[in-house]
């Protein structure tokens, strides 16, 4: 089994970290009779029954053409919005920086290995987390570890009136990888 896609951080422009959990246990128990039904993640419930406003699927290629430029995100009031990414290698850090308007969003991270992967079975890589973004920009970066799909959810469900827009940047960075070509 592949390593866990864990982030590896995620802060506010002021730099104060914002918590996240992870596990690195499976979860499996070990005798039988100890099978409990497990509470289902609030991340893995949003997406199973909450209503979707606006997925924006990227590649690698796409977020390279950001440059400099940040792009927009609308979400409805009671409603979340996606933006999965598909991963075919393990190895670069994607890195993120979005600002929401006119109040906080919540934020969370979603890894699946694939298109076909049950939702029960993804993984939260960053929980669902409220973000005072309306008042300072959020930025984040995780380690792609396992190729699949990584989903960044803005969860706007909590607001019952007021509507989001999410001003958002992704960069990829890929490892330097020395060769030792320019030696001697």
């Amino acid at each position: 089994m592949a390593a866990p896609p864990f982030p590896t951080s995620m802060r506010t422009s002021k730099t104060s970290p914002i918590s996240t959990s992870t596990s690195t246990t499976d979860g499996t128990p070990e005798e039988p009779e100890e099978l409990t039904p497990n509470v289902q993640d609030a991340e893995i419930h949003l997406l199973k029954s909450g209503e979707l406003t606006l997925s924006v699927p990227l590649t690698i290629e796409d977020i390279v053409q950001f440059g400099d430029g940040s792009r927009e995100l609308f979400i409805r009031s009671s409603c979340y919005s996606l933006i999965p990414m598909e991963l075919r290698e393990a190895g670069p850090t994607i890195s993120w920086v979005f600002s929401s308007e006119p109040k906080s969003i919540s934020f969370s991270v979603v890894y699946r290995e694939g298109p076909d992967t049950p939702l029960e079975q993804a993984k939260v890589l960053i929980p669902l987390t409220r973000c005072n973004s309306h008042k300072e920009m959020i930025q984040g970066q995780l380690k792609v570890r396992n190729r699949g799909t990584y989903t960044l959810i803005f969860d706007n469900s909590f607001s019952r009136f007021i509507s989001k827009k999410v001003h958002y940047r992704l960069t990829i960075e890929n490892p330097v990888i020395y060769d030792g070509s320019d030696l001697p």
